[in-house]
């Protein structure tokens, strides 16, 4: 089809055929539609919507642009996507946790931007640790330990890279259905059959109500079913950081106490849920799965000594500065987007793909909305390097964290399912 014909449908509202969106796809990745008319369709699409049959096209569009992995016969292929959020480190727990259930995971992550924190920049925090194996290298993992977490291969849904690109500098990353074909398009491409979405609300989220986090939900679920793979999601708080780490060797350390059968209830209670499995929360709190996780780790090059009691990048040469409660009370909020800006300014996080992180710093949060506190008692804690942003952050701090009177409102963990 002419991509003319193409826009002029879009344009006018006319339905979309699933050859038209195709040949729209196959156009975005060849080049043979400019970046303007892609920024036209996007703008159109924006503008109108897409329906389900639409996006489910757009999204079996992406996911064929590039090579969609194949396993051999096995157990269940599983994996899980989380919206984004701040001190999720969900994933170094749950697939770790799943191979030691009997089930595989081929897991594709991705790096943070802004201040919700990244899983690839959480791994390589730890030496050695590689994200860029190659197909041969994912199943050769994956066929040892179980379980693999790296990221997207230059041949998986490229479409994606180039529609995200514009989509950021057209601004119309907000839309639904674009936002179903980009996440599931490259899930769809590691040839999974079942996909648990963890999708995030709150002030540290990218929906920040829950109406708003059940309509993604929703579609995602609708449209992942509709192109054939078993799918559910989660609505889960992010009013308030997940655990008691935010930033990236600070996390790595948490997921592995949770590993262990030691990590913050909260975390503990979502990785089960998340997990699904009759036997997820015993396995969790005996701690077999850790031995997984160093598994993993090993097996895609990183040293397993430096999770296991040794030093992660990062974590030498940083100093902290402790936030305390000014007054008795009760723990009325805890920001989760004052707290990830926090650590996003002292260098958790990055504005742009090509920044650097700083993989020691970050932020520990002592206190729970609704707990009681003492005049003196510490709230927060911010891992600095020599002093940069430290003012900043404590204002981001200061304004996230607040002691009153009581009571407080919290969103319950998991909010509703789909």
């Amino acid at each position: 089809m002419h991509t003319d014909d193409i826009l002029y449908g879009m344009r006018s509202g006319d339905a979309q055929s699933a050859e038209a969106i195709e040949a729209f796809v196959a156009g975005v990745v060849d080049g043979s539609v400019s970046r303007p008319q892609a920024a036209a369709w996007l703008a159109w699409a924006f503008q109108r919507g897409l329906s389900d049959g639409e996006t489910v096209a757009l999204t079996r569009a992406m996911t064929h642009t590039g090579h969609v992995m194949a396993w051999p016969d096995g157990p269940e292929l599983v994996d899980k996507h989380s919206t984004g959020g701040v001190g999720d480190k969900v994933s170094l727990v749950l697939a770790p946790l799943w191979a030691e259930l009997g089930l595989r995971v081929p897991m594709v992550s991705g790096r943070g931007l802004g201040h919700t924190g990244g899983t690839l920049d959480k791994l390589e925090a730890i030496p050695g640790y590689r994200t860029d194996l190659t197909d041969e290298e994912l199943g050769r993992v994956l066929g040892t330990v179980g379980a693999f977490i790296s990221g997207q291969t230059a041949s998986l849904a490229p479409a994606d890279k180039v529609l995200y690109a514009l989509r950021n500098e057209t601004c119309t990353v907000e839309s639904i259905p674009l936002i179903v074909g980009s996440i599931l398009s490259k899930k769809l491409a590691e040839g999974v059959s079942r996909l648990v979405l963890d999708v995030k609300t709150g002030s540290g989220a990218f929906m920040k109500t829950p109406e708003a986090s059940r309509e993604l939900a929703e579609a995602l679920v609708r449209v992942a079913r509709g192109a054939g793979v078993d799918c559910s999601a989660h609505i889960t708080a992010m009013d308030r950081p997940l655990g008691e780490a935010v930033g990236n060797a600070l996390e790595v350390r948490e997921a592995a106490a949770c590993l262990k059968g030691e990590g913050p209830a909260d975390l503990a209670e979502l990785v089960v849920t998340l997990a699904g499995h009759p036997r997820a929360a015993e396995i969790l709190a005996s701690g077999a799965a850790y031995s997984r996780f160093l598994a993993m780790v090993e097996a895609q090059g990183g040293d397993p000594r430096t999770v296991d009691g040794g030093v992660l990048d990062g974590e030498r040469g940083v100093a902290e500065e402790v936030v305390v409660a000014r007054r008795d009370g009760v723990v009325e909020q805890v920001d989760a987007g004052n707290v990830g800006r926090a650590a996003f300014v002292l260098g958790a996080g990055r504005r742009r793909a090509d920044d650097a992180v700083d993989m020691g710093v970050g932020a520990r949060v002592h206190v729970n909305p609704g707990d009681a506190v003492t005049k003196g008692q510490p709230l927060v804690t911010l891992i600095h390097r020599d002093g940069h942003a430290l003012r900043e952050a404590l204002a981001y701090v200061g304004d996230g964290v607040v002691v009153g009177d009581g009571p407080s409102e919290a969103l319950p963990l998991v909010v509703g399912s789909v």
